[in-house]
């Protein structure tokens, strides 16, 4: 029926939009998770030029980013944002994947700013924690000065820092989890002895996030809030639209039965119009009838 197909309109165009299924949210999108999605772009071509590119620009790019005790004596922002741009192992390394996920869920829990903030809290506290060591042990001459230009930079302070963030925000239970086998990995790291400074790095980047959880657990806790402020108002705002069209929904043939007042006011204004010309009619009739014997 065409009023059935007319409300069933109106219902759908209030309907709230629904959230894309989760697989989906999974990845990053430009509106979404805008620092995520951006950010991988940019991982992904200067991988793919790392690749591909020249050996030997290649290898001047990536000796010009590493954030060594010379460079950061020197031009710290610069080697600070430099070496944040490549992915040591290029696309194959777990980092790539991992930053894909781990950024993704933290930026759509606490958004695009708090986000950028852990990832580069992380990145500088467990660089400058594991190259200013080294500038004073080459001072103090307990490590030759070629200890000052070693090649260090890639994302995975960043992301560890994400990671322990993240994990901030589960429940206890998988929060336990992830942290012991991340802590397994990570001491694995230190065993193998094969980075050390990069593998002592690593524990610290994690802990800078975990320090960062009250802040990121306020920012999720406001972020639900108005969610939920705004799922409510749309509900609200639906129904009051539902309540000012009822009466008028038939007219306007979408369905909408008449609210009983209105009805009975519509019934008793018809029936104040039809009053004085029943009792009319019927006087004249009962007179005329009455007035032809006695004419007679």
């Amino acid at each position: 029926m065409a009023p059935g197909r007319g409300g069933a309109a109106g219902a759908d165009e209030r309907a709230p939009r629904r959230l894309p299924a989760r697989p989906v949210r999974l990845v990053p999108d430009p509106r979404g998770t805008p620092f995520t999605f951006w950010y991988a772009l940019v991982l992904l071509g200067t991988s793919v030029y790392a690749r591909y590119g020249d050996p030997a620009t290649v290898s001047a790019l990536l000796r010009g980013s590493s954030t060594d005790a010379a460079h950061l004596a020197t031009v710290p922002l610069l080697v600070l944002v430099a070496s944040a741009l490549w992915i040591a192992g290029g696309l194959a390394s777990p980092y790539a994947l991992g930053f894909v996920l781990v950024l993704t869920a933290l930026e759509r829990r606490v958004g695009g700013l708090r986000a950028a903030a852990v990832f580069l809290g992380g990145h500088v506290a467990a660089t400058l924690a594991t190259e200013i060591p080294v500038g004073l042990w080459v001072m103090a001459g307990r490590l030759p000065e070629t200890s000052l230009h070693r090649l260090d930079y890639g994302i995975s302070f960043g992301l560890l820092a994400c990671v322990g963030a993240l994990t901030a925000l589960f429940r206890p239970l998988p929060a336990a989890v992830v942290l012991a086998g991340v802590s397994a990995l990570l001491v694995l790291d230190l065993l193998a002895y094969e980075d050390p400074l990069s593998n002592w790095g690593h524990p610290v980047a994690l802990l800078s996030g975990l320090a960062s959880g009250p802040l990121v657990r306020r920012r999720q806790r406001s972020r639900e809030l108005r969610r939920r402020q705004e799922r409510e108002g749309m509900r609200g705002t639906s129904e009051e639209r539902d309540v000012r069209e009822g009466g008028a929904g038939v007219r306007r043939g979408r369905g909408v039965p008449e609210a009983p007042e209105e009805r009975e006011g519509c019934e008793a204004r018809r029936a104040a119009l039809r009053g004085p010309q029943a009792s009319g009619a019927g006087a004249g009739g009962r007179a005329s009838a009455e007035d032809g014997p006695t004419g007679v």
